[in-house]
């Protein structure tokens, strides 16, 4: 697979807690750079990296991140703010002691609720996969699908574990036809790129892609 088509596929990622508005310019520098399908930052920088970035890569930021436990209320206002400063791509966190207690419908009206408040801009859906059962993340593939988000994601990367390929594999099979599929956390290498594309992964969420690019410039 030709890097460039991989590059084009990450969401590439600075969402450490020390992260500086230096930092954030960086990896927008890079995203332009290397072409990358967009910067992921913390919601705080939304406005300033519109404005630095002039178009020249999109701006992600996180919602209800990274444990989900926000309240509906909170992850809605949390949304609107980040478009109304310029986000393109919002991901979301699901509340998942919700998905626990088997409350379907109220995680399904969460996402409804989050997809109206991005106005149209792409809402991938965070489901933290290395917390769940087999059972849990097929019935999340049904309800994202229901809930017409536009992805389905991994992980944060903050938990325990990042993405397996067994998950993006459960994903592929379950997921209605117009949700894409996110892998994220611990895609630390071309050939994890590489297998999660080919598993049917549209997105890859990752800092070190292109710093292995970089680094072997």
């Amino acid at each position: 697979m030709n890097i460039q088509d991989i590059l084009s596929k990450c969401d590439h990622t600075l969402l450490s807690v020390t992260a500086t508005w230096e930092d954030i310019k960086a990896i927008i520098d890079d995203g332009i750079k290397y072409k990358t399908a967009s910067v992921c930052i913390p919601p705080c920088f939304v406005g300033e990296a519109k404005k630095y970035a002039k178009g020249g890569v999109a701006i992600c930021t996180v919602i209800g991140f990274p444990n989900g436990y926000n309240s509906k209320e909170v992850k809605v206002f949390e949304t609107a703010d980040a478009v109304k400063n310029g986000a393109d791509e919002i991901d979301m966190v699901i509340n998942i002691g919700d998905l626990k207690a088997k409350n379907y419908a109220k995680i399904q009206d969460e996402i409804v609720a989050i997809k109206a408040a991005c106005a149209g801009k792409i809402l991938k859906v965070i489901i933290e996969t290395c917390l769940l059962t087999e059972e849990e993340k097929i019935k999340m593939c049904e309800i994202v699908t229901n809930a017409k988000a536009d992805f389905i994601k991994t992980s944060t990367g903050f938990s325990k574990a990042g993405a397996t390929r067994e998950d993006v594999i459960i994903f592929k099979k379950h997921v209605g036809k117009d949700v894409k599929i996110k892998a994220a956390g611990g895609i630390s290498s071309i050939q994890d790129a590489e297998d999660f594309v080919a598993l049917g992964a549209d997105r890859l969420g990752t800092s070190r892609i292109v710093k292995i690019v970089k680094e072997g410039k």
